[in-house]
């Protein structure tokens, strides 16, 4: 009995995720058969994965927190881990969310079959927890990517409506040069802004009926517009952080009209005075239509430079410009 009582103390002591000798004592006892060390490894297991969980969730946190404050310095955040990590072990001996109890039925011996999913805790909210995905909306192409399989079948949706970046280039090309001197801004910068927008024309706007809305620059539809408008998911950003939700967008008869649109769009509000100020510096343009408010993600501007400045957009140039410009 107090050898059994010795080893039960020994397990107790490897929930101190800090006690490296506890732990051996764990593998130890695992090597040996126990079937008390099967438990305890499983529920560290458990332990595990709640502790990412807690990280992921500390990240979000992190986002939003003041970097001045004295409680979001290195120290700070060293020691909170070091708690998150003892957290996450006490919880998972206290239930957990029962995935330990799932590892200790299918390991151990003489026991057949296993249990299955339906026999996780409903508390646990484990379904729900697994949807919750992070994206990442490093460039525009890949957030206008995801957002166009995630619209249903009575919502509008989005398209292609060019074959690539030179075809996107070729037939809008002529149309940009005349509506971009009007700003005073390169055709080539006016292109990559609307690259940045549809991603190079591969998801654009169609309405329920499936007609192109031919919005080639996120402009949506306000109080102010009096034309047709297409509902669909869309990512703004909250403090930094990209959020999905519904809006409605202009629609437009032809990509003429979408570009003469964008002119009086800008032109006319005082708000992106200063962005016509510095057209001629497309840097400073798209610099000062983000400050103003045009899009709500913070890289806006980067990415439409990097469009700009990218091979795909100069080498479509070089195929569509006549000599001399």
């Amino acid at each position: 009995m107090d050898i059994n009582n010795h080893m039960n103390h020994q397990l107790e002591m490897s929930r101190n995720v800090h006690d490296i000798k506890g732990i051996d004592k764990l593998r130890q006892a695992a090597q040996s058969g126990d079937s008390g060390a099967l438990e305890e490894a499983a529920k560290q297991f458990e332990a595990i994965f709640m502790q990412m969980m807690l990280k992921s969730m500390r990240k979000a946190q992190d986002a939003l927190a003041d970097e001045d404050s004295p409680f979001n310095s290195q120290q700070v955040q060293f020691y909170r881990d070091m708690h998150d990590q003892q957290l996450a072990t006490d919880l998972s001996t206290r239930g957990g969310v029962g995935i330990a109890d799932i590892i200790v039925q299918q390991l151990s011996p003489g026991k057949d079959g296993f249990m299955p999913a339906a026999a996780i805790r409903e508390n646990a909210n484990l379904a729900n927890m697994t949807r919750q995905k992070s994206v990442d909306f490093s460039n525009a192409n890949s957030s206008e990517k995801a957002l166009a399989s995630d619209t249903k079948s009575n919502e509008a949706s989005k398209q292609a409506a060019f074959a690539s970046p030179s075809d996107f280039i070729e037939k809008l090309l002529p149309e940009a040069k005349k509506f971009a001197q009007e700003l005073g801004l390169k055709a080539e910068a006016l292109l990559a802004q609307a690259a940045v927008e549809t991603g190079w024309g591969r998801y654009m706007i169609h309405n329920v009926n499936g007609e192109n809305s031919h919005n080639l620059f996120g402009i949506k539809a306000d109080k102010r517009w009096q034309g047709d408008s297409a509902a669909i998911n869309t990512v703004e950003y909250d403090k930094g952080l990209a959020k999905q939700q519904k809006a409605s967008f202009r629609s437009y008869d032809s990509f003429t009209d979408a570009l003469k649109d964008y002119v009086s769009f800008v032109s006319d509000n005082p708000r992106y005075q200063q962005a016509i100020d510095n057209a001629h510096d497309p840097k400073a343009y798209f610099g000062a239509l983000q400050e103003a408010g045009y899009a709500t993600d913070p890289q806006y501007a980067k990415k439409v430079m990097s469009v700009l400045n990218s091979d795909t957009l100069q080498s479509a140039l070089k195929f569509n410009l006549p000599r001399g410009d």
